[in-house]
C-alpha cells in the first residue's frame, strides 16, 4: 500500500471514529434526557395520586363535616362553626387542581407544569377532556405534553410578563385526540420544517425531536405555525 493510500486510510478511520463518538455522545444525551423525564413523570404521578387520595378522603368525610357544623350551630357556637368552615376551606385550597380529566398520568404532568406557568405570571388558558380509553400510552402522552409545555414556557420566558401567554386545548376532533398549544414568542418568523427541528439545540431541540417521534410512532399528524409574536402547534393522534 502506498504512503498516500495509508494516509487516506488513516484520515478515513479518524473520521469514522469521530462520527462514531459523536453518535455515542448524542445517544447518551438522549438516554439521559429520557431517564430524567421518566423519573420526573413518576414523581408527578405519585404527587397527583396523593392528591386524589386526599380528595377521596375528604368526600368520604363530607357527611361527618356537615354533622359537626350542624351540631355547633344548634348549640349556638357560631364562632366555632366559622372556624371549622375556615379549616375546611384551607384544606380544600391545598388540594385544588388545574387539570381534573380523570387520567391520572395526564393530570400529573399538566398540574405540575401548568402550576409553574401560573406561578411565573404567564396568562394561561386551559381546557382538557380526554376519553377513558386512549391508543397512545400514558407515558408517551405525558412526554408529548410535557415537551410541548416546556417549549412554550421557554418561548415565553424572554418576553415581559404582560406579553406572555399560553393556550392549551386537549379534546376529541373528528374521532381523533386533538392537542393544540399556542404561545407568545419573540422569535422571528421562519419556515417550520424538518430542518427547523434538527437545527434546534439543547433541551428545546431534544423536545421537538421527541414530540415528532411520538407523533410518528402513532401515525399521527403535526402542524406548526409561526406568525409574528405567536407560535402554535397542533397534533392529531388516532383514538
Amino acid at each position: 500500500m502506498t504512503p498516500l493510500a495509508v494516509g487516506l486510510l488513516a484520515v478515513l478511520m479518524a473520521a469514522l471514529l469521530a462520527v462514531f463518538v459523536l453518535l455515542l455522545l448524542r445517544r447518551r444525551d438522549e438516554q439521559r434526557l429520557v431517564r430524567y423525564q421518566n423519573k420526573l413523570l413518576a414523581q408527578q404521578i405519585d404527587e397527583v395520586h396523593g392528591l386524589y387520595q386526599t380528595m377521596r378522603g375528604w368526600r368520604h368525610d363530607y357527611h361527618n363535616h356537615l354533622q359537626a357544623l350542624k351540631t355547633r350551630l344548634a348549640m349556638g357556637q357560631t364562632d366555632e362553626a366559622l372556624a371549622y368552615l375556615q379549616a375546611l376551606e384551607t384544606d380544600l385550597t391545598s388540594i385544588r387542581q388545574i387539570s381534573e380529566t380523570g387520567n391520572l398520568a395526564l393530570d400529573a404532568v399538566l398540574n405540575s407544569k401548568l402550576s409553574l406557568v401560573q406561578q411565573q405570571g404567564t396568562r394561561l388558558s386551559f381546557k382538557a377532556a380526554v376519553p377513558k380509553e386512549l391508543t397512545v400510552s400514558a407515558i408517551d402522552l405525558c412526554v408529548l405534553l410535557g415537551n410541548l409545555i416546556d417549549n412554550a414556557v421557554e418561548s415565553c420566558e424572554p418576553l415581559p410578563k404582560e406579553e406572555r401567554f399560553i393556550r392549551l386545548y386537549i379534546g376529541v376532533l373528528r374521532q381523533q385526540l386533538y392537542i393544540s398549544v399556542t404561545n407568545a414568542t419573540g422569535e422571528p418568523v421562519r419556515k417550520l420544517d424538518s430542518e427547523y427541528v434538527t437545527k434546534k439545540r439543547g433541551l428545546h431541540g431534544q423536545g421537538l425531536l421527541r414530540i415528532d417521534r411520538t407523533v410518528q410512532k402513532y401515525g399521527g399528524f403535526i402542524n406548526r405555525q409561526n406568525e409574528p409574536g405567536v407560535f402554535a402547534t397542533e397534533i392529531l393522534l388516532p383514538l
